[in-house]
């Protein structure tokens, strides 16, 4: 079993012991299984249904999850669906939401997959995989984007200060007969198109953020979280609440602006006025975790208004 580092695991539990009565609860992320174990450890009479794309990370879950068997069901698919649990039999709402936006320990350190400037592999980037993985690869994306799309995506989903300069470098490159294939290939060319002194005062891997934003193009997480929170909204019972673990600027101001608008409208109340962040100790153990902000909303209970 690969080893797993779930994110904010103690404050995701703490999160769900504050629901009165919790029964049913969803990990919209069940990645390697870390918070799904721990809420059904945690929580003897839970039932949880969990959603993920990645086969293999689905299987790995499976493992792990099976000491809490028949307390769970595992659904092939993206969180952004997360409404048709109102078409299953039985499923009355759910009291706790969990999402973990972030990319798995598996995905990171498995090159094959695509999604690391560190361990050479297929330039994919998609969260499903093998024969499951549809749609555009990173690899198509950068062979057929012109400048301008290119420049919108680093600058937009990967924050990308030099975004302009990247894209132009990567189109040039193509014109000349360059394919890019492998996520070394991309590391490499992203190294050649920045000056050294820019490199350095970059503080990282110069290939960091375009990474992020190609992943974040190609899986559409933008739209994927904006539909998730909105299925969310349509499956959680009265009482219950729904917690966000983001990881970049992008992913918290959409879960900020949603948690709002729903108090905006009487639904219920944002719990965490400030967003949670992981402790030292854990941004020791587990470097990943530095950026990540948890953000919990409480649905009213019936019968209750806004004061």
């Amino acid at each position: 079993m690969k080893e797993h580092f779930p994110v904010m695991l103690k404050e995701s539990v703490n999160a769900a012991a504050g629901v009165k009565n919790l029964r049913t609860a969803v990990d919209a992320t069940l990645g390697l299984g870390g918070h799904s174990s721990k809420l059904l450890e945690s929580f003897p009479e839970l039932f949880l249904y969990a959603f993920d794309r990645d086969a293999q990370a689905r299987a790995e879950a499976e493992i792990r999850l099976k000491p809490f068997a028949p307390r769970f069901e595992i659904i092939a698919g993206n969180f952004r669906d997360i409404a048709s649990l109102n078409e299953h039999e039985g499923f009355k709402g759910a009291d706790f939401i969990l999402f973990d936006l972030g990319v798995s320990n598996l995905q990171l350190t498995e090159g094959e997959r695509g999604f690391s400037f560190q361990n050479d592999g297929p330039l994919d980037m998609r969260m499903e995989y093998g024969a499951e993985a549809e749609g555009e690869s990173a690899a198509d994306l950068l062979a057929r984007a012109d400048v301008k799309e290119l420049t919108r995506i680093f600058r937009e989903y990967g924050e990308e200060r030099y975004a302009f300069e990247i894209a132009k470098g990567i189109v040039r490159s193509r014109e000349q007969g360059a394919e890019l294939s492998t996520t070394g290939e991309l590391a490499a060319l992203i190294r050649k198109i920045l000056p050294a002194p820019v490199q350095r005062r970059m503080g990282g891997h110069p290939a960091r953020r375009v990474f992020q934003a190609l992943r974040i193009a190609v899986n559409d997480e933008m739209g994927a979280l904006e539909d998730g929170l909105d299925g969310a909204a349509q499956v959680l019972a009265p009482g219950g609440r729904v917690a966000v673990i983001s990881y970049h600027s992008l992913e918290d101001r959409i879960v900020k602006q949603r948690f709002r608008k729903w108090k905006d409208e009487g639904t219920g109340e944002i719990v965490t006025r400030r967003p949670v962040a992981p402790t030292e100790e854990e941004i020791t153990e587990n470097y990943r975790s530095r950026s990540a902000k948890l953000r919990i909303f409480a649905k009213f209970e019936e019968g209750r208004e806004e004061q």
